[in-house]
């Protein structure tokens, strides 16, 4: 049998328990005493069932946390606590996400400075400002600085968010190893990163390709698919005249300032109004360039004219028909967003030349249209005038303008988006994977279905993971990029802009016959997919990353199954052949009284601080934990006031009840057991036993919310209605206590015992205060509760029913007296109790204990009826006592 009295003493009360202030007590004492620190000897001699690990997500540092942080983060918290009082040693580390576009938008913001290659490095360099909180800082205004100095201004950032970030994490009381951190971008990061991408590329899983890739223009840099959002845009239909041998074709296109990209003209196979045009040409208008007409079965018959003209590139299908069918490329859409400056080369003879030179070239794509409408306008080939439409775009999910699909060299991890046996294996790995709620598998299985591409994982940015990667250059200067340059694992890690190719000199970066660097970073998702091997030590610390991996749970939101799940997966099924986890916990969103997601980027979030000091850290975790895994939540204030209420309640009721004295010769787990003779008092932990029972298999289903809610109905029933029926009793005689007062005593201490441990995985704060009063250590590192120290000796059948028969008695008494708008305090006179024999007999196995706390003076009558009842209550008054 599990003893958690050991180490107990007599209880210290307080005057008066409050709630406030207990968040900085605890947290100091958490801290200074290194609760939660995982035990690394301990674990090596646990077999690994024994170890619980946990794939924290590392939360992005760039700016503040919102409240849909506290709800996914405290949901995590509450499986780590429970595994740990079961005896388990959990490794919960933490990271910060701190490299990437969100934490260079707020620099620039925050500083009013912008990264530029072109500058040279100040040494001691002061920003223009500091502090442009909430506003956005447009690029013209923003301040040039070297690529050194603008990644200083993103450490020193990224660290001081970090701190605030770690003192809300402590205050909302996660159980987190603060001994074991990460940044995203510090030295171990950022050579674990290298390392594993070195591996990829030398097993032939990275590669790097010259190939049409989404751009954003807004934050120069390509985007992969993962990040893709599909919004309306406004947009209008405008219907062309090609011409061909037969006479004009007419297209319908919402992007006429691609003709001079056009490469072909095409229809679906069965259309049969094309079918004479396949394998003929056609001229375009304006620029009177040729292209061939072709078939391919993505074409939509029942799409505008059903026939369309594949640009270089438009969109997506654009990519599809010119890597299927083998067209030409003619990109004129540059990164900058505008429409290459020089006039490309099969325009060189168009009679629309001096048109393009003039009024397209280094226009940004609005203006190359405007200018292409009025052409086509005057030359007659425009049919019609534009009809206004709303069309889906794609664009970077931090973006506000459409992408545009840029045709440049970018990295590429393989990820079975080009690849069936790969995406076969993928969606297997997948499957090996236990997703809780059990659903969400199949989101992650759809994903990989429907991959088009590999992963791109090249971003033009500044504060990121270099490639490690350099390029021979040629007699003139130009990259061989079949033959990178690549350092030795030992050396990482390396930034090419500023550390030397191995084999060269200094002196000879940029020259003819020397060496360039890379110019690009690894996209963030690409290192935070590796947190596994980041915190657990693959590079540096075998020993612990033999003890870890793969871990036991990766906790997340379920937006990010696409991006953060599927590429950790990828990333372990490429370098270990396993799955990076065995289960996977996905939190749902936080809805706005509109029912729209909470985030940053709408503008809608509440920000964690004011709630927690408003209603307390416990009251917050309670609302997050009463929501279940996987379901989206609306931001409820009310159910905070409610776990504000069950905390109080806690700490009141507790002191209530160890108020009545200690346990005269009962001071271990069994002693204390042995002394509850009373057949109520063995109800009430007969049926605690079942409540203990459901929550463990609850928290092993991954179902704290279940837990939560059992654990929770039986608190309320113990202070409603068992402290009420015993606590004449407990108080006992001015002679002495007698066998009848022991036992209550003894089961009070034993039920408050297990109901701290029950709740303290949610309610961390409220539970340590009160296991202070009486206990030594802390209870999160005392035992989770079993059934078998419930297991009252002498227990007799039908006990489990006389609590419940006894509350039901004592609530339909007080019934009576607040319909009759008396106090508790009334006499019953006359009564009648009806209901099942079996339920009145289980009633009169505690009938002091009923009649005391109801106030019962008089004889019951009693009937038979379907449930349990009080009837025909006749009560008097009784004034409440003047003090003195």
């Amino acid at each position: 049998m599990t003893d958690s009295t050991a180490g107990t003493r007599p209880a210290q009360l307080p005057d008066k328990p409050s709630v406030d202030g207990l968040e900085d007590r605890w947290t100091a004492v958490w801290q200074e005493q290194d609760t939660y620190a995982f035990d690394r000897e301990r674990a090596a001699s646990l077999p690994r069932d024994q170890r619980f690990t946990i794939d924290t997500p590392p939360p992005t540092a760039s700016g503040s946390l919102h409240v849909g942080h506290v709800f996914g983060y405290t949901q995590a918290d509450c499986m780590a606590r429970y595994h740990r009082m079961t005896g388990k040693e959990v490794f919960y580390p933490i990271g910060w996400d701190d490299n990437g576009l969100p934490t260079e938008r707020r620099v620039q913001n925050y500083y009013g400075v912008r990264g530029d290659i072109n500058q040279p490095y100040v040494e001691g360099y002061e920003p223009p400002q500091r502090g442009g909180e909430g506003k956005s800082v447009k690029a013209a205004d923003q301040q040039p600085i070297s690529r050194p100095n603008f990644i200083e201004l993103c450490h020193e950032l990224t660290v001081e968010d970090e701190k605030a970030f770690e003192a809300l994490f402590r205050r909302l009381g996660l159980s987190l190893d603060w001994n074991f951190q990460y940044r995203t971008i510090d030295d171990n990061a950022r050579a674990t990163s290298q390392q594993a991408f070195l591996r990829n590329l030398e097993r032939g899983e990275a590669y790097s390709a010259e190939a049409p890739g989404l751009w954003d223009v807004t934050f120069q840099t390509a985007v992969a698919q993962a990040e893709l959002e599909a919004r309306d845009y406004p947009g209008a239909y405008h219907r062309l005249a090609f011409h061909g041998p037969e006479g004009d074709v007419e297209i319908e296109t919402t992007r006429p300032e691609l003709l001079p990209a056009c490469v072909a003209l095409i229809a679906h196979p069965d259309d049969e109004r094309y079918q004479h045009l396949f394998g003929t040409t056609v001229r375009t208008p304006l620029y009177d360039v040729e292209v061939p007409v072709v078939a391919h079965t993505a074409a939509e018959m029942d799409k505008g004219a059903g026939i369309a003209m594949c640009c270089t590139f438009g969109d997506l299908t654009d990519v599809t028909w010119w890597r299927e069918l083998q067209l030409p490329t003619r990109s004129v859409i540059t990164r900058n967003g505008r429409l290459v400056g020089e006039t490309p080369e099969w325009l060189a003879d168009s009679p629309a030349a001096d048109f393009y030179a003039s009024s397209v070239a280094t226009k940004t794509v609005h203006t190359a249209r405007e200018n292409t409408v009025e052409a086509l306008r005057a030359s007659g080939e425009l049919i019609g005038e534009p009809q206004k439409t709303q069309r889906k775009a794609n664009f970077f999910e931090k973006g506000d303008k459409p992408l545009e699909i840029v045709t440049s060299r970018q990295w590429y991890i393989r990820n079975g988006g080009r690849d069936a046996d790969l995406n076969a294996a993928l969606i297997a790995r997948g499957q090996e994977v236990d997703f809780h709620p059990a659903y969400m598998e199949r989101r992650h299985a759809n994903w990989i279905e429907g991959l088009n591409g590999d992963w791109l994982v090249s971003r033009q940015r500044f504060f990121g993971v270099p490639f490690p990667i350099w390029y021979p250059l040629d007699a003139d200067g130009e990259p061989d990029h079949e033959h990178p340059i690549t350092p030795a694992e030992a050396d990482l890690p390396v930034d090419p802009q500023s550390d030397t190719a191995p084999g060269y000199d200094e002196s000879q970066r940029d020259q003819p016959g020397g060496f360039t660097a890379d110019p690009d970073v690894l996209d963030t998702w690409a290192t935070s997919s590796l947190s596994p091997q980041i915190i657990g030590g693959w590079r540096n610390d075998p020993e612990l990353f033999d003890l870890v991996f793969p871990m036991d749970v990766r906790p997340q939101g379920h937006d990010i199954i696409r991006t953060w799940l599927f590429s950790t997966i990828v990333r372990a099924h490429h370098e270990h052949g396993s799955v990076p986890w065995h289960n996977a916990t996905l939190n749902g969103w936080i809805l706005d009284p509109d029912r729209k997601k909470m985030s940053k980027s709408k503008g809608n979030v509440v920000t964690p601080v004011d709630l927690l000091e408003q209603h307390g850290s416990d009251a917050v975790r309670y609302w997050a934990a009463s929501a279940r895994q996987g379901v989206d939540t609306a931001f409820d204030t009310q159910q905070m006031k409610v776990g504000r209420r069950l905390a109080i309640k806690l700490l009141n009721a507790s002191k209530f009840a160890l108020g009545f004295g200690e346990v005269a010769g009962a001071q271990t787990a069994e002693q204390l057991l042995a002394a509850v003779t009373e057949p109520v008092d063995r109800s009430l932990l007969v049926e605690l036993a079942g409540v203990v029972e459901q929550a463990t298999a609850g928290f092993e289903a991954w179902d704290y919310t279940k837990a939560l809610e059992v654990t929770e109905t039986f608190f309320w029933s113990f202070c409603d209605d068992y402290l009420e029926l015993v606590k004449s009793r407990a108080y006992g005689a001015e002679d002495g206590a007698s066998a009848a007062t022991t036992s209550a005593r003894a089961a009070l201490r034993v039920a408050l015992d297990v109901q701290l441990r029950l709740l303290a995985p949610f309610l961390p704060f409220a539970t340590e205060e009160v296991w202070s009063w009486w206990h030594a250590g802390s209870v999160h590192r005392a035992p989770w509760p079993t059934t078998g120290e419930l297991a009252v000796p002498g227990v007799q059948e039908g006990d489990a029913a006389v609590k419940p028969a006894a509350a039901a008695v004592l609530a339909g008494i007080r019934k009576a007296k607040s319909e009759a708008k008396m106090g508790m305090r009334a006499q019953v006179t006359a009564m009648t109790l009806a209901g099942p024999a079996d339920q009145r007999e289980a009633a009169h196995r505690a009938w002091e204990d009923v009649v005391s706390s109801g106030h019962v003076v008089c004889e019951v009558t009693e009937t038979d009826g379907e449930t349990l009842e009080v009837r025909d209550t006749e009560l008097v008054k009784v004034e409440k006592p003047k003090k003195d």
